[in-house]
């Protein structure tokens, strides 16, 4: 009885072990956010004047002054990570390519990319992005928009 048992236990345990092999990391969200002359993507910590305030800086283009990609991602697996947005604008139809380095961690973590100053004012308006985790050489995850 105690084998039948412990076999049972045996086969639980190894019926819900991750796959091997398999990436270790996800872009969980990306959140691409007008700024204004100040710098700031919304005027009061409400997501309802957030919201509302991005679409008054969406609505008059010389109230802008940059644009954030807040972005939420996680992994366990690699040592070190660049988070890399690829974004594609109106005057422009090469990418643009922001990084920053990452530091890997247990649960999901934000990160802010952005593009401001006279990168973007020749950048026009955005047309389509991408963001990525990647280790040296290697896509950890990937998130894009529609039109990418």
């Amino acid at each position: 009885m105690c084998r039948f048992l412990l076999f049972c236990l045996l086969g639980c345990l190894l019926g819900v072990a991750p796959e091997a092999g398999a990436a270790i990391g996800k872009v969980n969200k990306v959140l691409p956010h007008f700024l204004d002359a100040k710098g700031r993507a919304s005027i009061s910590p409400s997501l309802f004047d957030r919201d509302a305030y991005q679409q008054e800086l969406r609505a008059t283009a010389t109230n802008r002054s940059g644009l954030r990609f807040d972005v939420q991602w996680n992994s366990t697996y690699y040592p070190s990570l660049v988070l890399r947005i690829e974004t594609i604008g109106s005057r422009s139809r090469e990418p643009r390519i922001l990084e920053k380095p990452v530091k890997p961690g247990n649960f999901s973590r934000w990160s802010s990319v952005t593009l401001r100053g006279d990168d973007y004012k020749s950048f026009g308006e955005m047309i389509s992005w991408r963001a990525t985790l990647v280790s040296g050489t290697n896509v950890v995850a990937e998130q894009k928009s529609f039109l990418w």
